[in-house]
């Protein structure tokens, strides 16, 4: 039988977009589907049907390597979050599916719907998946309860726990085959576009491609080329680069990983789960830095010349997981009880805001 399904999603960033228009055709194998898209910061054109928008609670970054959080305090309404939690109508569907989206998890509570938490902020329900050597508690709070879910299916780099799979990565990706053209891809979302070249321009040898939010069309400057965000054109680049320095997301340095490129990750300040993410890259030889500093063009080029990543594999194909988002949502139909009401902890206040 043909399922309506809810899919949140959060827009924080370019990879949660991302990895919904590579799944959209995947669950639109089992019904309708309505994006709930959240969110205000994302460089990506959406390509995916979009029935509820709203600003959401997003992230957004400076200059110099951290979170601009005078902004982010600016953008927040906690009066418009709960009057749009209330508002969604996330009774009308058969599965909802939220990918780490603040108002469609407070929207589940308040009705008692249940629903599967889907995407990387997943697979941090488990114990066994990586953390720093000093845990941040309220970074561990924001991972737990800021979009908490009835049941999770989760990725990471590594299957962890039995409800965490490979991560998704994109079709033209995973038929490509690797060249090296010898250039480095740049993506540095948290640090302005004159700081990245201020240090690359010193190394003359290198050629190095930066997506930036800030141009249109492609601009040569010496060694180095700006180029307008899309994910096309950031996809061949990726495919036919000598080396990525990004920072320690999740979707970027999988796929980079995966066609078997050396990394450089600089995590975003103040972002709990990059530091997670940067202790689970080391396992692949991954070079990560804290930040800009003045040796950082001494540490691109031992980077360059000496280091070595181990390629990830997929432990399972992006239909499959599919199919587990939506086994576990059967499961959990069939458990829902009219009557049941999420209520809302402290810890998930807390996370909240």
């Amino acid at each position: 039988m043909s399922m309506k399904i809810l899919y949140a999603v959060q827009a924080t960033g370019n990879g949660h977009i991302s990895r919904a228009m590579e799944l959209m055709p995947y669950l639109q194998q089992y019904g309708n589907v309505d994006v709930f898209l959240s969110g205000s910061n994302s460089h990506l054109n959406p390509n995916l049907p979009v029935a509820y928008k709203s600003k959401g609670l997003s992230l957004f970054y400076g200059n110099t390597g951290g979170l601009d959080y005078w902004r982010m305090f600016k953008e927040c309404s906690i009066k418009r979050v709960w009057k749009e939690a209330h508002a969604l109508p996330v009774e009308k569907y058969d599965l909802v599916i939220n990918d780490f989206e603040n108002i469609c998890s407070l929207a589940c509570k308040f009705k008692g719907v249940k629903s599967i938490g889907f995407g990387h902020q997943a697979s941090f329900q488990s114990k066994y998946t990586p953390r720093p050597d000093k845990k941040d508690f309220a970074g561990e709070l924001i991972l737990q309860h800021y979009a908490s879910a009835s049941d999770y299916v989760g990725l990471h780099f590594e299957s962890y726990d039995d409800f965490i799979f490979s991560p998704i990565v994109k079709e033209e990706i995973i038929h490509s085959t690797p060249n090296d053209l010898g250039h480095i891809t740049v993506y540095l979302s948290h640090y302005s576009d004159d700081k990245v070249m201020e240090q690359l321009k010193q190394l003359p040898g290198l050629r190095f491609e930066i997506f930036s939010k800030k141009v249109k069309v492609p601009i040569e400057i010496g060694n180095i080329i700006l180029k307008p965000i899309s994910n096309e054109g950031f996809t061949e680049s990726l495919i036919n680069c000598h080396g990525v320095i990004t920072g320690a997301g999740f979707e970027t340095p999988a796929e980079a990983l995966y066609l078997g490129k050396k990394v450089l990750a600089l995590p975003i300040k103040g972002q709990y789960e990059q530091l997670c993410n940067a202790s689970a890259m080391k396992a692949f030889g991954v070079t990560v830095i804290d930040s800009i500093k003045e040796e950082f063009v001494q540490q691109v080029g031992n980077w360059v010349n000496n280091s070595n990543t181990k390629q990830l594999t997929l432990n399972k194909p992006t239909y499959e997981i599919v199919q587990q988002v939506i086994e576990r949502g059967r499961a959990l139909s069939k458990t829902t009880d009219k009557n049941f009401k999420q209520l809302l902890t402290e810890e998930d206040l807390m996370a909240m805001y």
